[in-house]
């Protein structure tokens, strides 16, 4: 059973800055791409950033691009969001996804979602 974990969502004032950190766990992930999606209130699951292990590739949703990156560690399983400027609209849960590949996970199909961190963005 594979698991994903999120930490270091909270509570930051606009402008301000977090780092969301994923921990993979559990037998060999076959995945080769994992990534980042967020779920506001009352909304759909948006995709916000991913990161192909085949090459390193970088990808990010358009709301967030230029004041998020991606980063990672494949052979330690861990994925990281650093969230530079954030907006009163960038408050959602924030999910950690894996998938077989960057195109999939564009695509929302998803191999495993991780439970999810808040994060809250005040004005």
């Amino acid at each position: 059973q594979v698991q994903l974990v999120e930490s270091g969502g909270g509570l930051v004032q606009a402008g301000g800055s977090l780092r969301l950190s994923c921990a993979a766990s559990g037998r060999t992930i076959s995945s080769n791409a994992m990534g980042w999606f967020r779920q506001a209130p009352g909304k759909g699951r948006e995709f916000v950033a991913g990161i192909s292990w085949s090459g390193g590739n970088t990808d990010y949703g358009v709301s967030v691009k230029g004041r998020f990156t991606i980063s990672g560690d494949n052979a330690k399983n861990l994925v990281y969001l650093q969230m530079n400027s954030l907006r009163p609209e960038d408050t959602a849960v924030y999910y950690c996804a894996a998938a077989v590949s960057d195109i999939a996970l564009r695509m929302s199909a998803v191999e495993y979602w991780g439970k999810g961190t808040p994060v809250t963005v005040s004005s």
